[in-house]
């Protein structure tokens, strides 16, 4: 038996990845491609490329383009809601928890810019089930918010979704311009200016009781 050259144990390497590691080296290297060059512009064969696998070997994990660039926005709008939900569940006060939010929008985009100009900025906005994923992502974060402002305030459902939704947009749209402008301001001062602004709006709704 002659012995492997230097590529071939490379590959060989490769291809003892186990299932959940290789599924994972292709989403990270897919949002890498798909942020700088968006969706219609990225190319599978790029993206094998950049993950160091063969093209069939990506196509063995995801059938399309498509299927693969829904499963990076999957990970990545499961991560940002559970942040928000962990963020909301984190202490009992009002106040604090509009701070818990906002940070963990910053956070999230000061760790994860590449995700979250993924979430926000995409070119697959118009595409029904990108769409409806992103959707989806907005619904629950601002249910995790408006059941907070329902049970302390006795609200109805609808009203208090309504500035659940307002909430969780303030939080993304200030966020996204924080980041676009790669501003003078702190991840820690423009978190306070954003928090006390929702704050002193949100607590002008009286607790029950």
């Amino acid at each position: 038996m002659t012995p492997m050259s230097t590529g071939e144990v490379r590959t060989e390497n490769k291809a003892r990845l186990p299932r959940d590691e290789r599924r994972a080296q292709l989403l990270s290297a897919a949002l890498e491609v798909f942020t700088a060059a968006g969706y219609h512009a990225a190319a599978m064969d790029e993206i094998a490329d950049h993950a160091s696998v063969s093209k069939p070997v990506l196509y063995q994990h995801f059938p399309s383009k498509l299927d693969l660039y829904l499963a990076v926005l999957d990970l990545h709008i499961d991560s940002l809601v559970f942040t928000i939900q962990k963020a909301i569940a984190s202490t009992p006060e009002n106040s604090n928890r509009v701070i818990a939010t906002i940070e963990a929008y910053f956070n999230f985009i000061d760790s994860e810019g590449e995700a979250f100009r993924l979430l926000f900025e995409s070119d697959m906005n118009v595409e029904p089930s990108v769409r409806e994923r992103l959707a989806r992502m907005t619904y629950d974060c601002a249910a995790a918010v408006s059941a907070v402002i329902s049970l302390d305030t006795g609200l109805p459902e609808e009203a208090a979704m309504l500035l659940g939704v307002g909430l969780i947009g303030s939080a993304q749209v200030t966020a996204r311009h924080w980041l676009d402008r790669d501003s003078k301001l702190t991840r820690d001062q423009a978190t306070e200016l954003v928090s006390n602004l929702i704050w002193r709006g949100i607590s002008g709704f009286p607790q029950r009781g």
